[in-house]
């Protein structure tokens, strides 16, 4: 049965076709997300050991308050 073109396509076909016009081809989009994917894990990761490493400062000098400092 030949498609009509009257009828719209659905996003996953349309979406499908503006990859294949950039050149991207469904491995190369799914590798692509991948890495994007990894670096949020490594982003995430690194943020939450920085976090845990200022809780241990704060904890270190716990009782002491910071002195006020002007910046002009």
């Amino acid at each position: 049965m030949p498609r009509d073109e009257a009828t719209p396509k659905k996003p996953c076909c349309m979406i499908s076709e503006i990859l294949e016009e950039a050149g991207l081809d469904r491995q190369r989009a799914r590798e692509l997300r991948r890495q994007v994917l990894q670096g949020i894990v490594l982003m995430c990761e690194w943020q939450l050991e920085r976090m845990d490493r200022v809780e241990e400062q704060r904890g270190a000098t716990s009782g002491r308050k910071a002195r006020k400092v002007t910046v002009e």
